[in-house]
């Protein structure tokens, strides 16, 4: 029995491929309503995190943040209370490398194997089960999870020891945020230079400057249709992760701290539920 916590956006979508690839799986989510469609599929419901814990030997984590995976993990009903000795669990969050080591010094001392997994990707490739995933972990058990990570994604990067997928996922993350509001700016720019927006936007993305992400992008802000497939309140958390990284390893990164800036006001303004293009919407005052 799989164990999977945590059915959000990119949870639920993942597990579902799970279930699609015949798995049995034991979910919990904070909201029940959230797991319909996968007790619909065969599915089976826990009441908490720890009754996750009684029936699986693998568990995943899918959460928004370090204190939801602590609070999952370690609190009053935490699965790590419970989860059997050598067991695995999978965090496939987006948290900081400190708080990753932290967690695998945690479940290490209760004799539970840890891989820090979390994934690129938004919506339509956790549907479509073509997330990236990048690993930290001894390679032992990446090899024994390595057909669910395959069930759930197109290719598996093992970076290295526990922290460093985590690692990684920041690096990528930071690069998306940044290109996302520099493409943003260049496109208001156009727009207030006087050229058509979807001049603009089609000539910029076949330019080479251009990030190849931005082209899942372009309806999204030709058309100000900004729903949901990565928040812009995860992308401006995850700037304040990568700063806080920064922080720890004594680096400097004066455009993250613009950019988590520039996403926290958007955020402020009422765009935090927006997919995070809508960071173009923000700056070009198309909202009001």
């Amino acid at each position: 029995m799989i164990g999977f916590i945590g059915l959000g956006i990119m949870g639920s979508r993942m597990a579902e491929n799970l279930l699609d690839k015949g798995y049995e799986l034991i979910v919990y989510n904070r909201t029940k309503e959230k797991a319909t469609r996968l007790l619909e599929k065969g599915a089976t419901w826990a009441g908490s995190p720890k009754d996750v814990a009684h029936q699986a030997k693998i568990v995943f984590t899918m959460l928004t943040h370090p204190n939801a995976v602590e609070v999952i993990a370690l609190g009053e009903d935490g699965f790590l209370h419970t989860l059997s000795k050598g067991a695995i669990w999978i965090d496939c969050s987006t948290v900081h490398p400190s708080f990753t080591r932290a967690m695998a010094k945690e479940a290490e001392q209760r004799g539970i194997r840890f891989l820090d997994a979390p994934v690129s990707g938004s919506k339509i490739p956790a549907e479509k089960g073509e997330l990236i995933f990048f690993v930290g972990g001894k390679q032992e058990d990446v090899e024994e999870v390595r057909p669910l990570l395959n069930a759930m994604g197109k290719a598996i990067y093992h970076l290295g020891a526990n922290g460093t997928g985590t690692a990684m996922k920041l690096v990528v993350n930071l690069l998306l945020a940044e290109s996302m509001a520099a493409f943003a700016e260049a496109v208001t720019l156009g727009e207030a230079l006087g050229l058509n927006k979807e001049t603009v936007v089609n000539t910029l993305l076949n330019n080479p400057s251009a990030a190849p992400f931005l082209q899942g992008k372009k309806e999204k802000i030709i058309r100000n249709d900004f729903a949901t497939e990565f928040p812009l309140e995860h992308m401006q958390k995850d700037l304040q992760l990568i700063s806080q990284a920064a922080y720890e390893n004594n680096v400097s990164l004066p455009l993250v701290n613009a950019a988590k800036e520039l996403y926290g006001l958007a955020k402020q303004y009422g765009f935090h539920q927006k997919d995070f293009s809508a960071i173009y919407q923000f700056l070009s005052h198309k909202h009001q």
